[in-house]
């Protein structure tokens, strides 16, 4: 996967990579979830938790290195207020891990959820203490913001549940959903009063997908009993979101596969993840065939990512091209955007 790291013509490996890690990890825990529930072969969701934790250490080890042999292009990253914001995708695959091989080593999954909960509060109030101090340009805003506080406070408080921790996983929960419902406001707000999101940034609108249905795996694992009205307020809005980034694809599609697309992934992982366990939990009536509804169509989504990510790896286009013009690392997005961007990274505090 980083075969082209540090040569001329390719830029450092983003660290919005982890995107492709988050999404493998969250489609091998839809496996897990319908292996509980449908008869599913053993070995599939074993092979397909393994794979994952592949590409999630690959993947860390790629951008260990980068701090290590390009530290200017990391901390570029670090600075830059679009980029800076899928840092936060590091510890959220830390967490996934953590789930992952909780059922082989309770101590390895311990280690791996304080990890990733730590450096996920620790990230989070940095970036978003950034976020406070104002100065950010408005055309700078997308779904990304999500990740610094959302995703990580769903996903460690799931996996807080799934250790035992539940008093911890409903604090995390609390974290996660009073900051959705106040960032939402903010992206749907850029959305209708400013210029349309540039076309390298439209894929990032798949993001909008995972707060209500990944928030809505951690309302489960809190809980118990038969699924209460909360929960199917939560899948419904997330059925809705699914609607509506559907009806947009055409408008997002306007550029060939990237790693971006991956945006999509954890959403639409977590949806049949919700709905399974909402089936495992006693939900009957429409839950019986939207859950096989949206696995199918989940595994099929997912799929298409795996199979754009090998075509890119075997072309040898995979990482983005290096321009000079730009901050290291920092895909160019249009003159505008990334001016504004430069001027937002140079006044951040």
């Amino acid at each position: 996967m980083n075969s082209n790291i540090g040569t001329n013509n390719r830029a450092p490996m983003p660290v919005a990579f982890f995107g492709i890690a988050v999404g493998s990890l969250a489609l091998a825990g839809a496996w897990r979830a319908a292996a509980r529930v449908w008869t599913i072969p053993d070995a599939v969701p074993v092979l397909l938790t393994t794979g994952a934790l592949v590409v999630w250490f690959a993947v860390l080890v790629a951008y260990g290195r980068k701090w290590l042999v390009e530290r200017d292009a990391a901390i570029a990253e670090m600075r830059h207020p679009v980029q800076s914001s899928f840092a936060a995708l590091v510890p959220v695959s830390t967490m996934l891990a953590a789930q992952a091989v909780q059922a082989y080593s309770r101590p390895l999954a311990i280690a791996l959820f304080a990890i990733g909960v730590a450096s996920s509060l620790a990230l989070g109030a940095y970036l978003q203490g950034r976020f406070w101090q104002g100065g950010r340009q408005p055309e700078l805003t997308t779904p990304a913001i999500y990740l610094p506080t959302v995703a990580p406070s769903f996903v460690a408080a799931t996996a807080a549940a799934g250790l035992g921790f539940t008093q911890i996983g409903m604090l995390l929960f609390g974290a996660g959903v009073f900051s959705w419902l106040a960032i939402e406001s903010i992206v749907l707000h850029r959305a209708g009063a400013h210029e349309p999101l540039p076309e390298a940034l439209r894929p990032s609108l798949g993001i909008q997908l995972a707060p209500p249905v990944v928030g809505g795996v951690s309302y489960l694992a809190i809980t118990h009993g038969v699924p209460d009205m909360f929960a199917y307020m939560l899948l419904g809005y997330g059925l809705y979101q699914a609607l509506m980034l559907a009806r947009l694809v055409p408008w997002i599609r306007q550029r060939a596969f990237t790693p971006s697309y991956w945006a999509f992934s954890f959403g639409a992982a977590a949806l049949p993840t919700m709905a399974i366990r909402m089936v495992e939990r006693g939900a009957t009536g429409p839950m019986t065939w939207i859950a096989p509804i949206a696995f199918a169509v989940a595994n099929v989504v997912i799929g298409l990512m795996i199979a754009g990510t090998l075509r890119a790896i075997v072309r040898g286009n995979l990482l983005p091209a290096a321009v000079s013009s730009t901050p290291p690392n920092v895909t160019p997005i249009n003159d505008n955007v990334r001016a504004i961007g430069r001027r937002t990274a140079a006044g951040s505090r």
